[in-house]
């Protein structure tokens, strides 16, 4: 048997010993409370030990739930402690069960007076379900957290992983390499005007030094600047073998987001990072700049997804041919993924992960840039680290940055510290910090509004939340009259900013330069291109998916609402242009993934779609057709026929979660009016800092305030293991 499955047995009845505990797990089904698929679980696990105590078959029914729910295993004492916090269950606004005739307890009534170690005796009676490390047993107990045995061993390879390639020091961490290293770094980073630390200078150094780092910080703090910066420090210490390269050869570096989105946004910035380097005082400055790529893929096509597998063509038989890897958006890796990635990943290449440690966590389970970044914001840099920097960068770091007893991870661990992005006076910037500290008295001192940026005037009005008056002045022309001067007149780092604005924008200049029917290739690329960018200029973000508040109730509303205002037509079977639309599942046959965002156009219906989607126009009719951003390909445009477009949704609202890895110019956050398990801090956190000028709250302050107050707590032993 192997050690990721269990062998199959005959299925029959379910053991007279189990039937009260399956009677509850039945019920707990029927009320969606737990998943099919955990009920099933448990019946698999009750046939392969009929004589198994009955809380081992509640044991596994729980944590298949808690890895439903993101935890990467059930943590047993704390279940005990506390079953309803721990498990969610019952779930919050879930219905009472209370059918007399079928009475129903939730779990705390079933493990009312077990103790943990009566638990864990419990589990450890049954060898052929429960082990404690490498085996054939379907259920792993460390402790009191208990695994499915899959994810005790994905969590035990990224621990190995990272702790083998943090210990790993590389050709640029040679004292022959210091000195070059240094007077690169000040070319890269040159004195700058404001005091205080250079992180940025300071996270290039020490990605440079081991095989494994990690970039954190907020919006604005110049995650995707640093790693370019550091991409062209890398191909300098390798492009010139007195610097402690041997062959004088370019690094293979692979950029990879999580998202098509984000995989596009970042291959934009990368774009604009390297037009900035200064190339003419690098040495080799036309290699060096054609040896930092800008081609940015996603993690799955990085890895060759196989369709209908959980399998990559690129694992530890048939490597990534890398040197160096950066994936960007890494609090959206979930820990199978990013076990994986470092699967796939040569033993000598080199892993560079960025992201904002304080957004949401993956959807699936595994909180990992979290986990890893645990200890970031005090910093924990040894001695060692603290005077290796100041050789090689000339910075200081501050004293309460120090820890001689800092873990090896912490010495790969920077965070930015200073924002480029939000002002000192900036209301996004202020409130996503408040936010993310749970500052009750700021919260509400911003929550009463004063800032340019910031709106929070719109309250919240009947059961589907925003009455129809209010939805269409934010949807169809951003209701800029809700901050102050209309939004008019404000700049930023000298810059004027356009005023905030909603999906009239867009639909309006969709009809506005529409090309001629004759018009050519060029012409109907070069419009796609900028819907595109006008479509991104507002987005509409939802706490819930499901109900009148989530998008799945407030997509038809406010298409209702924009047909209304007639700026989209008629539906022609559920299609019409203008139709912004999300991807939810990769299709390689389209090479469209999950997160990719197309809008339906009007196009010559002679226009052919290509394989790889091109097109090429040549009727007077006219005809609908998807274009989505395509990075590397001519045009930058990719056409789709919408009737191949099987797996995706309509996107005037977007869930929180979707919009990771993307930026708005102005970002609208409406929130549920009740309390609901998905508002937590994090959630609320990430929404605001998808806007980048603009932000408008819709939610009652006291949900934002009971919001920030609870933060996501992911179960699972990466952080207490780490290095």
């Amino acid at each position: 048997m192997s050690a990721n499955h269990v062998a199959p047995v005959f299925l029959g009845p379910l053991p007279p010993a189990h039937a009260d505990v399956f009677g509850a797990l039945d019920r707990w089904v029927q009320a969606g409370w737990l998943r099919e698929l955990d009920r099933s679980l448990a019946a698999f696990f009750s046939r392969l030990a009929p004589g198994a105590d009955p809380l081992v078959m509640l044991a596994a029914a729980l944590a298949s739930h808690q890895l439903g729910r993101g935890h990467a295993c059930l943590d047993l004492a704390a279940t005990l402690d506390d079953a309803g916090r721990a498990l969610a269950l019952p779930p919050e606004g879930a219905p009472p069960l209370d059918d007399a005739a079928s009475p129903v307890e939730p779990p705390s009534q079933w493990l009312r007076g077990v103790s943990p170690a009566q638990w864990i005796a419990t589990l450890d009676a049954q060898p052929a379900l429960v082990g404690h490390g490498p085996g054939a047993t379907p259920l792993v107990r460390v402790g009191h957290r208990l695994y499915l045995r899959r994810y005790w061993q994905y969590e035990q390879s990224v621990r190995a992983e990272v702790a083998r390639r943090v210990g790993t020091p590389t050709s640029a961490a040679a004292p022959e390499a210091q000195a070059a290293m240094a007077a690169t770094l000040d070319v890269l980073f040159p004195k700058r005007s404001e005091e205080g630390t250079d992180w940025q200078k300071v996270a290039c150094a020490l990605a440079a030094r081991q095989a494994f780092s990690i970039v954190t910080g907020g919006p604005g703090t110049g995650k995707t600047t640093t790693v370019v910066r550091l991409l062209a420090l890398l191909q300098q210490l390798a492009l010139s073998p007195s610097s402690g390269g041997s062959d004088a050869a370019p690094l293979r570096i692979g950029l990879a987001a999580p998202t098509g989105k984000a995989a596009a946004r970042l291959g934009e910035s990368i774009d604009g990072a390297v037009a900035s380097l200064p190339f003419e005082r690098l040495q080799g400055g036309d290699a060096l700049r054609a040896a930092i790529p800008t081609t940015v893929s996603t993690v799955h096509r990085l890895l060759g997804s196989r369709p209908d597998t959980r399998h990559f063509r690129h694992d530890a038989r048939n490597p990534l041919p890398l040197d160096v890897l950066v994936l960007d958006e890494a609090s959206m890796l979930d820990l199978e993924m990013m076990s994986c990635v470092l699967a796939a990943l040569r033993p000598q290449a080199r892993l560079i992960l960025l992201g904002d440690k304080d957004q949401l966590a993956s959807v699936e389970a595994g909180a990992v840039l979290g986990d890893l970044c645990q200890r970031a914001d005090a910093g924990h840099y040894d001695s060692r680290t603290v005077q290796w920097l100041q050789a090689v960068t000339g910075q200081q770091v501050d004293a309460s940055l120090r820890d001689d007893a800092g873990r090896p991870l912490d010495q790969a661990v920077v965070k930015l510290r200073r924002s480029y992005r939000f002002g000192a006076d900036s209301g996004i910037g202020l409130l996503a910090e408040a936010v993310n500290a749970g500052d009750e008295d700021k919260l509400k001192r911003l929550l009463a509004g004063g800032h340019a940026d910031l709106s929070t005037t719109l309250q919240r009005a009947g059961p589907a939340g925003l009455d129809d008056a209010a939805l269409r002045r934010l949807v169809v022309d951003g209701a800029p009259d809700a901050f102050a001067g209309g939004g008019q007149g404000r700049q930023d780092n000298g810059r004027a900013v356009a005023p905030p604005v909603g999906y009239g924008h867009y639909l309006r200049l969709m009809r506005a330069r529409q090309p001629e029917a004759d018009a050519p290739q060029e012409a109907l690329d070069a419009w796609a291109r900028e819907v595109l960018h006008a479509l991104g200029q507002f987005q509409l973000l939802c706490a819930l998916r499901a109900g009148p508040q989530g998008v799945d109730g407030l997509n038809p509303r406010i298409a209702a609402l924009l047909r209304t205002e007639g700026l989209i037509e008629a539906e022609q079977g559920g299609w019409y242009a203008g139709r912004p639309v999300l991807v939810t599942r990769n299709d390689y046959a389209l090479g469209l993934m999950n997160g990719d965002v197309g809008v339906a156009l009007s196009v010559p219906s002679g226009m052919s779609v290509t394989a790889d989607g091109a097109g090429a126009s040549g009727s007077m009719q006219r005809r609908l057709r998807v274009a989505f951003p395509a990075t590397g390909q001519p045009g930058g445009i990719r056409w789709v026929l919408p009737s191949r477009l099987r797996s995706v949704d309509t996107v005037f609202a977007m869930t929180v979660h979707k919009s990771q890895g993307s930026e708005f110019s102005h970002a609208a956050l409406l929130l549920p009016q009740q309390m609901s398990p998905v508002l937590t801090r994090e959630l609320v956190y990430t929404g605001i800092t998808r806007a980048r000028h603009w932000f408008t709250l819709a939610a009652p302050p006291e949900m934002v305030l009971a919001a920030a107050a609870r933060r996501v707590e992911r179960v699972g032993g990466l952080a207490a293991g780490s290095a």
